[in-house]
């Protein structure tokens, strides 16, 4: 009998390890408290109508002793907690990047590579796997017992969550969070495989990777006019852009990450970089979620973050003030 799911992932043992040292001191607690009160009621029990208690002074040492204790106690399991959370907070530099949509009822994933997944996730052993996840509709909770992740996912922003596979095997996903009539059918399996299994299952085909689609995208869509590679375009050069401080009007500032991206592409009026004018339009309801996940991904390989094995468009060279010169306006 399991008293807990099967532990896949380095975040299980740890977690599990936390969560027993919790149970153990409630445990403890919990006994010590109970005998306290079935000792006490009965050595102090009243033996007969006349008997009057003695008045109890109190002591120091004693009243000290249980306040300090369960304070240093309640002190570890913070210190502990806020260790792993801020780990499981912190993807690392290295980890593999999979795209992750969540929408009434079902999950859909996308690996840089290109290969697409509805409620199914295939990742290798021994790679920290990064997830950046978004909903298309309403909140959703992206949750693998076995690797005991969970993360609320929700409309119109990113969240992110990190593991590392360790053993392989099919494990169970769910959506944690109610919503709608088909939420119980909303779920699918992740498949653990050994690297190699994984390489091949990876080149088993695709359409080109995420950078390539999201290219291919971002010509469709027209940007390729305005934010020109070979030029100075009527709008911000998109060279380097990703992951530096963006100059806005105003004298603001904002980092290029994922959400600033989305942003600009839904709402660009909101942030207009310094330079440049407010004439690019909104592509709301022209682009899905994982067309935007596209273009991320080729936006980020202009700053030479695309996967390794991907081919990426050949940056130009600019100098620091065009860097800093992000998405802004365009069209």
């Amino acid at each position: 009998m399991r008293f807990y799911p099967e532990a896949a992932s380095d975040w299980a043992f740890r977690t599990d390890l936390l969560q027993l040292y919790i149970n153990a001191w409630t445990v403890i607690f919990t006994g010590i408290v109970f005998l306290g009160v079935f000792f006490f009621a009965i050595k102090y029990r009243r033996r007969s109508e006349d008997e009057r208690p003695r008045a109890i002074l109190g002591s120091l040492p004693l009243e000290l002793s249980w306040t300090i204790i369960p304070f240093f106690i309640a002190m570890t399991m913070f210190v502990w907690g806020a260790t792993l959370f801020f780990e499981y907070a912190s993807p690392p530099e290295n980890a593999m990047e999979i795209y992750v949509t969540g929408k009434q009822w079902m999950w859909h994933t996308q690996h840089p590579e290109g290969q697409r997944e509805i409620n199914e996730l295939h990742v290798p052993t021994g790679r920290p796997v990064k997830l950046t996840m978004t909903s298309e509709d309403v909140i959703h909770s992206f949750f693998i017992p076995a690797f005991r992740l969970k993360r609320d996912v929700l409309p119109g922003r990113y969240a992110t969550i990190w593991f590392n596979a360790t053993k392989p095997g099919k494990y169970r996903l769910f959506c944690a969070e109610y919503c709608g009539t088909q939420h119980s059918k909303m779920g699918g399996w992740v498949y653990v495989m050994e690297p190699a299994a994984y390489e091949a299952w990876l080149s088993g085909g695709g359409l080109g990777s995420m950078a390539s689609q999201g290219e291919a995208l971002f010509s469709q869509l027209g940007c390729v006019s305005c934010h020109r590679v070979d030029t100075q375009g009527r709008c911000p050069s998109l060279q380097n852009v990703f992951g530096s401080v963006v100059e806005l009007q105003g004298n603001r500032t904002v980092l290029a990450d994922e959400t600033y991206v989305r942003e600009s592409i839904l709402n660009p009026s909101a942030k207009v970089v310094a330079g440049f004018q407010n004439i690019m339009p909104s592509f709301q309801g022209q682009v899905s979620e994982q067309n935007i996940l596209q273009l991320m991904a080729y936006v980020k390989s202009l700053s030479g973050l695309a996967p390794a094995g991907q081919s990426q468009p050949v940056p130009g060279t600019q100098d620091d003030k065009a860097r800093f010169r992000g998405m802004g306006p365009t069209q």
